[in-house]
């Protein structure tokens, strides 16, 4: 049995691998200060793990965080890309400062592994479809420039310090314990929110607008995989996780009505600054590199999200 901290862990994504881990049979430190994590994400949880009360950026907490781990999951963000744009200087502080103070947290306590959240929003708006890790990186946003700035950071402490690290560039990932709620609301939950509400989802541009959804199953399986991966993998490496296919907001929002048994109509809004057009991955080098093969796909996740979503939603 072996010990793992899971930075951000009370976070959607963070939760969800929290439980992955558990459900492996090892030992999970949580460290997050609930800035926009949940304590009720952890409520079922919360007697198996070692939950550590702390900002990222808090080299006394970090150390705390890490000490005795095999490995670091470092989901531990302050997410979206409307978010970025109103307030770019606290998330570069809180992603990028907080992301060196965990690589020098581990750098002193030895620990060699490192598994990062990265995002897919490194691309920007390019026109190259899909995407993939040799294309140079163009953010359109602050969160996405942050982003880049940590995984840059990755590939330094393995160059320099020969730490393993991986940056797993997440595309839109949903699924159980993804926040409906507020501004930067991902666009699954807020739809399904709102329509079982009886209110008009609301879009963001001509909802014509694609991305490559990923159910969390799949984020979960493909950290783990980087984490017992061969050292050679993890020489500061840059993987996609995604499923490799494009869905418009309008085919989601179509799904959703079917499943969800209902015909309210969306409303639809100007575009917002810093969101990208198109994305989709291309997910072959992680397939190489760390054995990653979607097992979840869409309309099977959706499925599977919605039965959650309505109990915990509605």
């Amino acid at each position: 049995m072996a010990k793992y901290l899971v930075t951000g862990g009370a976070g959607f994504i963070g939760c969800n691998l929290v439980r992955y881990i558990l459900d492996k049979g090892h030992q999970v430190v949580v460290l997050d200060d609930f800035s926009t994590g949940k304590r009720t994400n952890l409520a079922n949880v919360s007697g198996r793990i070692e939950l550590i009360e702390g900002d990222i950026r808090d080299r006394t907490a970090a150390d705390r965080a890490v000490a005795g781990c095999a490995a670091i999951f470092h989901e531990a963000a302050l997410g979206s890309v409307p978010r970025s744009v109103d307030d770019p200087v606290t998330s570069h502080d809180v992603n990028v400062n907080g992301t060196i103070t965990l690589l020098e947290a581990a750098r002193g306590a030895g620990i060699k592994r490192i598994i990062f959240a990265a995002s897919s929003a490194a691309y920007g708006d390019q026109a190259k479809s899909p995407k993939h890790e040799g294309m140079v990186p163009m953010p359109i946003s602050p969160y996405g420039a942050g982003k880049v700035a940590c995984e840059m950071y990755l590939q330094a402490y393995w160059a320099v310090y020969g730490m393993e690290t991986l940056s797993l560039r997440y595309f839109n990932v949903f699924g159980p314990f993804q926040d409906p709620g507020g501004a930067y609301a991902a666009v699954i939950p807020a739809f399904v929110s709102q329509l079982l509400r009886g209110q008009p989802p609301q879009v963001y541009g001509d909802g014509e607008q694609s991305r490559d959804f990923c159910f969390i199953q799949n984020v979960c399986q493909a950290n783990w995989l980087a984490a017992n991966a061969p050292p050679e993998a993890c020489g500061g490496q840059v993987l996609n996780i995604a499923c490799n296919r494009a869905i418009t907001l309008n085919q989601i929002l179509a799904e959703l009505k079917d499943l969800l048994g209902t015909d309210v109509p969306a409303t639809y809004q100007d575009a917002r600054a810093g969101d990208v057009k198109h994305s989709l991955a291309d997910v072959s080098l992680a397939s190489e590199t760390i054995g990653y093969e979607p097992t979840v796909f869409f309309e099977e996740g959706l499925a599977k999200a919605i039965d959650w979503y309505s109990e915990n939603l509605g």
